[in-house]
């Protein structure tokens, strides 16, 4: 059986039918595919920012008509360059497992010094949606001040935006989809490997950071292949079964719905992303729609589907603790005295669960890789002269940071914590910096409360040993390595809930 696949011609759209042409064949060795690669209407106008042009199928429309026609049996699009509605005649029928959906900030080395001095950042991007969400969060997470952000209109593939980066002396940075980056810098292929090269040294002469989905939720379905043919088409429909994946279907459909509730499209400043974790269905939605209604939301969905969903399972705010963070006092700090690591004594990167873990007489240079556990601790640290990479979202640092294509390695972390640690967790390849010493009096009055949220799993031991008899009321805390700490306290009992924030909990749970 010979089938006809379609594309963009880019060197990323090709790498992205090549995998789905590879799968196909692999899952099914009778199949022969011919590729048939051509330029889009978007690929052809590159003078207008893509705000300006029609909406609808800017970069697909032509492949559409070439399927309906028959010219064609499947085509491979980006999905997220797919209208939001369905089209007559076609269908999506499968994709291919996501890359990471997340943006990517990459800044000229040389043009740091004019940041610092101006404290005025200059960014390439056509995405409204990007420039929106991100004006105020690049605010804080660089090291220096930055009094204001501009955004300026570029159009082309990703090695002509790095290009255009490299050889404009008025623009200090970039905005890309990381997919799009991970894609290029993986390919195997040798048609490829001049492109790989031109990225890699290109990378070399800049600095990045991976922006967070709480504050820079992607264009939907980001990062996702979308597999489009014939309705009807019973055939090449069972072909396909074989290498779809589900999970990713799922949530790009759910994220496209959303945009389309909100009149969604790609001129909106819009972001949503939907992540599927054991624990339940994370959803980041963060824009302005074109009524001027501001989205800013972060929701889970618990796999736990009775967790305080009936309104008799909520208590008074007097039952619970804490009610504000700054509550929380079990002990006293005490730094270590730890001189400042060599690249020779850490792994590739620093893990910084709390801003505070980085020792005050270290100094970190630009360049060394710095992952922060939270946004919290990324604001500190930024606040202390550190440029962070990225964070995990407050998820949890098991969290795959997903850094080996732009790292052209798989990536180790040395995590700074406190004394205790590794005992508490059962972690490895930590460097102790401060060590908590118990208070012994002057504990939180936990009298009549029955209902606890823990931001640390040493906090939670430590009332334990002091209130055993709280074993048994509801805990709950974030899903990361208090989570793992609690679940094994409480073995036998019910495991504690999951909540993204304090915030959050303190709503769900309280009258």
């Amino acid at each position: 059986m010979r089938l006809i696949l379609a594309s963009r011609k880019s060197d990323l759209a090709r790498i992205q039918a090549y995998a789905v042409g590879q799968a196909l064949q692999k899952a099914h060795p009778q199949i022969e595919i011919d590729y048939q690669f051509r330029e889009s209407m978007g690929d052809k106008n590159l003078s207008d920012p893509l705000w300006k042009m029609p909406e609808r199928g800017v970069f697909t429309e032509d492949f559409y008509q070439d399927l309906i026609a028959g010219h064609t049996d499947l085509v491979v699009h980006s999905w997220k360059d797919l209208p939001v509605e369905t089209r007559a005649g076609t269908e999506i029928i499968a994709t291919m497992l996501r890359a990471d959906a997340r943006d990517i900030l990459i800044v000229k080395k040389s043009a740091w010094s004019e940041i610092v001095n101006t404290e005025v950042l200059k960014i390439f991007s056509s995405s409204p949606r990007r420039a929106y969400n991100l004006n105020d969060f690049l605010k804080e997470a660089l090291p220096t001040k930055i009094k204001k952000v501009e955004f300026e209109s570029v159009r082309g593939n990703i090695p002509t935006r790095f290009r255009k980066l490299m050889t404009t002396d008025s623009i200090h940075g970039l905005v890309v989809a990381k997919a799009a980056l991970d894609r290029l810098l993986s390919a195997s292929q040798d048609e490829f490997l001049e492109t790989k090269n031109q990225l890699l040294m290109s990378l070399k002469e800049c600095r990045w950071m991976v922006l967070p989905l709480k504050k820079n939720p992607t264009a939907a379905a980001q990062g996702a292949l979308a597999i489009e043919i014939r309705k009807n088409h019973s055939e090449i429909k069972k072909l396909l079964a074989a290498i779809n994946c589900h999970n990713t279907f799922q949530t790009v459909s759910l994220e496209r719905e959303i945009l389309k509730s909100h009149g969604g499209g790609c001129h909106q400043k819009i972001g949503v992303t939907v992540l599927k974790r054991p624990y339940g269905q994370i959803t980041f939605l963060q824009g302005l729609t074109e009524q001027d209604k501001s989205l800013d939301s972060v929701t889970l969905v618990s796999s736990d589907l009775n967790q305080f969903d009936n309104p008799k399972d909520k208590v008074t705010r007097d039952k619970v603790w804490p009610l504000e963070t700054s509550d929380v006092a079990f002990f006293e700090r005490e730094n270590l005295n730890i001189k400042e690591v060599s690249d020779k004594n850490t792994l590739d990167g620093l893990l910084i669960s709390k801003a505070d873990a980085l020792p005050q007489n270290w100094n970190i240079s630009h360049d060394k890789l710095v992952w922060a556990a939270g946004l919290e601790t990324w604001k500190k640290l930024a606040q202390k002269g550190v440029w962070v990479w990225g964070c995990a979202e407050g998820l949890g640092e098991s969290e795959d940071p997903a850094l080996t294509e732009l790292m052209g390695a798989k990536v180790g972390f040395l995590r700074l914590t406190h004394a205790d640690a590794d005992s508490i967790t059962g972690t490895s390849e930590s460097l102790a910096t401060y060590k908590l010493v118990p208070k012994v009096k002057d504990w939180p009055d936990l009298t009549g409360k029955t209902h606890f949220y823990w931001m640390s799993g040493s906090a939670f031991l430590r009332a334990m040993e002091i209130f055993p008899e709280l074993i048994a009321a509801s805990h709950s805390c974030g899903p990361g390595h208090t989570y793992q700490v609690i679940s094994e306290r409480l073995k036998g009992l019910k495991n504690p809930c999951i909540f993204l924030s304090h915030q959050d909990w303190l709503k769900q749970v309280t009258i």
